[in-house]
């Protein structure tokens, strides 16, 4: 293998590929990333076996050839040489190394077969669809923050991404909960992903989607099989595993008929929560809200810490109310908020309450009351 390839455009490949790459493995090739010279293109791919992320750019190929080569190492290099370099990568096969040059530099890597490399084939694609990378980015933004981190019920350890409707509409809906607070958020359902089976995308790979989500404004290709999602943005396509399991009859914990609405304006108490939790302490985070005629007071009590409390208005008709929250997960459903209100709907001090953007219908969250 012998080419040349501009160090921005092989830097930023290589900065999308090699996030998927555990810097602590037993297994050797799993540290490596794979390359593929052939035609015009150096083509990358980088495995967790749960994951795999890979990316074409153009370059100028002499000797095609395929390889692979410790990813972080090779990501150091290129991101230490200069802004604008040519980079000249050269194979010896006798030595198992690819040579680097770029100008005065020089760097010599050890290489394993690509033969070894794992391929994460998706396999036969049932359902495929194409979404805005601005919608995909929102419907995960949005719900992610809820994921469950407890591995026992690995089933939460994602978002479930499914086909479902309301008010006679069809809808792309995505739904992360992990029993203490659900997001709900939903979009027009895509030509395409009528009938799709519902699919828990694991933590992980949501979080890597939203990185290379960050940058694009392309339209993302979505493709899903039994066992596995894909998604291709631009140049780079994102395979993984999905998580199997049966995500839980989520609709049940949804309240219907919480008849007490507050409205609220989203920075006032989004500060105040944040105020008063200063002094919550850092296992309970208990916040009390009581709630009156047009008025909110927030209350914190912490007998080693001491006390706060701050009123704000709020545009409330029905009975008082005294209702407790973590903090923590107050201000992450205040954060999603993006018109100035926010609505609350409650029922009682034991209930679940509803919370929904004052200005956007299709997205709703779900928060679990605490003892205070």
């Amino acid at each position: 293998m012998r080419l040349e390839i501009e160090r921005g455009e092989l830097l930023k490949a290589l900065s999308h590929v090699t996030s998927v790459v555990e810097r602590r493995t037993t297994i050797p090739i799993l540290s490596n990333i794979m390359l593929k010279a052939s035609g015009e293109t150096l083509m990358f791919k980088a495995t967790d076996l749960e994951r795999e992320v890979s990316e074409s750019v153009g370059a100028k190929v002499s000797t095609p050839g395929t390889l692979t080569v410790p990813a972080h190492v090779l990501h150091d290099i290129v991101r230490k040489l200069p802004d604008g370099a040519e980079i000249e990568m050269k194979r010896d096969g006798e030595k198992e190394r690819l040579t680097i040059t770029s100008g005065h530099s020089r760097f010599s890597l050890q290489t394993l077969s690509a033969e070894d490399f794992p391929d994460l084939a998706v396999g036969e694609i049932g359902h495929e669809f194409t979404i805005e990378a601005g919608d995909l980015k929102r419907l995960i933004d949005k719900t992610r923050f809820a994921i469950s981190t407890e591995e026992t019920r690995y089933y939460l350890n994602g978002i479930f991404l499914h086909p479902a409707e309301t008010a006679g509409v069809k809808t792309l809906r995505a739904v992360a909960t992990d029993g203490h607070r659900l997001a709900q958020v939903e979009l027009p359902l895509p030509k395409g992903a009528e009938g799709m089976p519902g699919v828990i995308v694991p933590r992980k790979t949501v979080h890597e989607l939203a990185r290379l989500l960050e940058d694009s404004s392309a339209k993302v290709n979505v493709g899903v099989s039994q066992t596995k999602v894909r998604f291709e943005i631009g140049p780079v396509v994102l395979t993984s595993k999905l998580i199997d399991g049966t995500f839980p009859d989520y609709s049940r914990v949804i309240p219907h008929n919480n008849d007490k609405e507050m409205k609220v304006p989203n920075a006032s108490f989004k500060s105040a929560v944040d105020r008063v939790s200063t002094i919550a302490s850092e296992r309970g985070r208990a916040v009390k809200l009581n709630v009156a005629k047009d008025k909110l007071i927030l209350t914190v009590n912490n007998p080693e810490g001491g006390s706060a409390t701050e009123e704000i208005p709020v545009g409330y008709s029905a009975g008082p109310l005294e209702i407790g929250f973590n903090a923590r997960y107050l201000l992450d459903i205040a954060d999603q908020l993006e018109s100035e209100d926010a609505r609350f709907l409650l029922a009682d001090p034991g209930s679940p309450t509803m919370v929904r953007d004052g200005g956007d219908g299709n997205a709703l969250y779900v928060l679990m009351p605490m003892r205070v």
